[in-house]
């Protein structure tokens, strides 16, 4: 027998267990922390072959790695449960040509909480009432949930031959793969697409998509996806009948406000039928008048003139509208002031349709100041992204409780207006990528606030045209 030799009274103080075995798998040495794991004493195991001590490990994954250890002359590292002890355990064999030195740690308790971890995923995984499924970064199912089988059809099993893009609509195809590239580049994805069920109809899907990362390397995909098709139906069905009612009261409106003129065409010519007078051609005329406005203002909101945008510089754009209202600004006891408008850059825009902004903000300012008074058109660059455009009058100035509802149809603070102008106005600002805020006092005028995006795309920006 082998006698327990003083040397190795160092290998007693450590807390792991090690014990060695020579190349004919009997036990050279055991410390205190190995002679705690196993129901004998240390003279009861030296000199003893190990599978002739514990018989149960022979089949078991000791065996296999240990004896790999020995053929191989190579490391091995393992973790193995051992039922005995109701434990886990990380092992460490280091081999030599005479046998194995073999250290043993236990990780119970570090095991059984990552386990906890892998079951609180599963849990997660399997139960989650949306879609959960799993991609390489191919884009080839990994894995799927049972959601994700009773989302789109088909089983697990039919799933971990299939990639993604079949499923796809060919008009959503190249949007979902961009999204799934940038996935798989480490990029969260959140964004709306359509899918194939089974039974070959289309749902709309709401789809996350996070990259799987280990070791700081993407090696796959996670993806989430919730069905939203009746939700997207609703949502329909709610804009359509916000749509019918804005129809409805915009037909209203109209109704109510030519009505009014016709009414008095109609009582004039019963007049004029009659031989009762001719002196109301003129109230004829302007009733005509009011008619042509409403409808020409309603065809450019109903069916806005299709124009290509062009790069302009926005003050030769103002400066012509304050020329071409000059006279009218004269008539009106009305000055114009404005400055920087050569500094500013150009905008991507209609030019026609901005004019006509400016044409319809200039001529509220004159007639919300029936004395006169003076309108400043200031001008700047907000950022390195927008230009702003304030036109400032001395008016009378609009109640706040009135601003919101500039803007709506037939609602004007004018007697003889429409509101379809302002209207239009915003339309416009809108479809050119700005914002218009309206910001007035009582007593102290009105301030139109305009905001537009600026076109950096040419080196002459800063230039004066």
């Amino acid at each position: 027998m082998v006698h327990y030799c003083e040397q190795n009274e160092i290998l007693d103080r450590i807390t792991d267990a090690v014990f060695a075995l020579n190349d004919s798998w009997e036990f050279t040495y055991i410390n205190e922390a190995a002679l705690r794991l196993m129901p004998y004493k240390r003279e009861e195991l030296l000199g003893e072959k190990i599978w002739s001590i514990f018989p149960s490990t022979v089949q078991s994954t000791y065996y296999e790695q240990y004896h790999k250890a020995m053929n191989d002359q190579i490391r091995v590292e393992f973790d193995a449960y051992y039922p005995p002890l109701a434990s886990w355990f990380e092992i460490r064999v280091y081999p030599s040509p005479s046998g194995l030195s073999i250290y043993i740690h236990d990780i119970t308790q570090n095991k059984g909480l990552s386990l906890q971890k892998e079951q609180h995923y599963e849990s997660l995984f399997k139960y989650n009432p949306d879609a959960v499924f799993a991609f390489d970064t191919d884009g080839n199912y990994l894995r799927v949930n049972p959601a994700m089988e009773q989302l789109l059809g088909y089983s697990a099993d039919e799933f971990l031959g299939m990639s993604y893009t079949p499923l796809i609509p060919k008009d959503e195809l190249e949007k979902t793969k961009e999204h799934f590239r940038k996935a798989a580049k480490g990029i969260t994805q959140h964004y709306e697409t359509k899918a194939y069920h089974k039974n070959g109809h289309i749902i709309d899907v709401k789809v996350t998509n996070m990259p799987i990362i280990i070791n700081n390397e993407v090696v796959g995909v996670y993806g989430v996806a919730k069905d939203i098709t009746q939700d997207n139906q609703h949502k329909m069905m709610l804009l359509q009948a916000e749509k019918l009612t804005a129809v409805g009261q915009l037909a209203a409106s109209i109704a109510h406000e030519i009505r009014n003129p016709l009414t008095s065409l109609k009582g004039f010519i019963y007049l004029i039928e009659h031989g009762r007078s001719k002196s109301y051609i003129e109230i004829m005329k302007d009733e005509l008048k009011r008619i042509e406005l409403i409808t020409s203002e309603l065809l450019y909101l109903a069916k806005p003139q299709a124009q290509e945008f062009k790069r302009e510089h926005i003050g030769p754009i103002i400066q012509d509208v304050i020329l071409l209202l000059g006279s009218q600004a004269l008539i009106h006891k009305v000055e114009i002031n404005y400055s920087q408008l050569g500094d500013l850059p150009s905008v991507h825009c209609v030019g026609s349709q901005l004019k006509q902004v400016f044409i319809n903000l200039i001529k509220n300012a004159m007639e919300a100041m029936p004395v006169g008074g003076e309108i400043k058109i200031k001008a700047a660059s907000l950022d390195e992204d927008n230009i702003t455009i304030d036109v400032i009058d001395q008016g009378q100035g609009i109640p706040e409780e009135l601003i919101s509802k500039i803007g709506s149809p037939f609602y004007t603070t004018k007697e003889t207006g429409t509101g379809l102008g302002m209207m239009a106005t915003q339309q416009i600002i809108h479809s050119h990528g700005g914002t218009l805020e309206i910001t007035s006092r009582e007593g102290q005028g009105t301030t139109i606030h305009i905001t537009l995006p600026a076109d950096f795309s040419h080196p002459d920006d800063a230039l004066t045209p």
